[in-house]
Parts: structure tokens; C-alpha cells; sequence
């Protein structure tokens, strides 16, 4: 409960806003939506033949980020997710290491958007934490400080 009736920072010429911390997706969001969903078509027919790595890299290429995309982030977190629970905790370490390190950095925000989503935990958290150790230690802690201080969220 904040007690503060008059918002200071109004005031403070030298105050950050959201919009100038980072750049906002330049794509329309019907677009960016849009996109999406080519995506996951794309990631569902890339599973069919068994190609991890492959679904896995279309997911994670030019990611929906910033405000007025809040669908696009979710559709885009759920292909993510299913293409994570559809991996052989075997085949984690060389999915991994297949990634760029941008990939790897953007695989990171969404294994800790979706532990950070109510309910997601009950139903695949064991699978996210095991992404996130495997993915730890092939991108090391730098992966986490780097998805820490970024500030485009997923």
C-alpha cells in the first residue's frame, strides 16, 4: 500500500521510462502475431521430423518483445514450452550446444518466463528446471546474468 499521494517522479526530469530502456519490436503486433503463428506451424512440422534443434531455432528466431504483444509472447512461450517437453532428457546437452549463444540467451528468458507463469510450474516445471541446468552448464552463469539485465522481457 503506497502512501504517496503525488507521484514525484513526474517531476524528476532525469527519471527512466520503460520506452527508453529499450527499443520496442518495430513490427505491427497483428504482424508480430501473425508471425507467430507461421511459427508454430512451422515448429509442429519440423517436430513431425524429429529435428529438435531445427524447431527449437525457428522458436527462438526474432522473438516477440515489448508492450501491445502480450499474445505473440504467449503463443511464442507455449511452442517453446511443448517443443522443451517433447526433448529426451538425453538429447538436452547436444540441443543445447547447437544453439548460438543469442539462442541460448533467449531459450534462458523463456525457461524462466514460463517458471515464472502460475500454474506452468505444476505442469512442466521438472522439464524447465532440467533445461535450465543442462542449459547452464553449456552457457554458463553468463547465460543467466545476461537474460538478467536485458531488458526486452519475452
Amino acid at each position: 500500500m503506497s502512501y504517496r499521494k503525488i507521484d514525484i517522479d513526474a517531476y524528476d526530469e532525469d527519471v527512466l521510462l520503460d520506452g527508453e530502456l529499450c527499443e520496442p519490436d518495430p513490427r505491427d503486433p497483428a504482424q508480430v502475431l501473425s508471425d507467430a503463428k507461421q511459427k508454430q506451424a512451422a515448429v509442429r512440422s519440423t517436430l513431425a521430423k524429429g529435428d529438435i534443434p531445427g524447431a527449437l531455432g525457428i522458436a527462438l528466431d526474432s522473438t516477440p518483445y515489448g508492450p501491445n504483444v502480450e499474445e505473440a509472447k504467449n503463443l511464442t512461450l507455449q511452442t517453446v514450452v511443448s517443443i522443451l517437453n517433447s526433448t529426451k532428457s538425453s538429447e538436452i546437452n547436444n540441443v543445447v550446444k547447437v544453439l548460438s549463444q543469442d539462442a541460448q540467451d533467449t531459450l534462458m528468458k523463456y525457461l524462466y518466463k514460463g517458471m515464472g507463469m502460475p500454474g506452468w510450474g505444476d505442469v512442466s516445471g521438472s522439464v524447465l528446471l532440467g533445461w535450465h541446468e543442462k542449459l547452464t552448464e553449456v552457457a554458463g552463469t553468463g547465460c543467466i546474468v545476461r537474460v538478467m539485465t536485458d531488458r526486452r522481457t519475452v
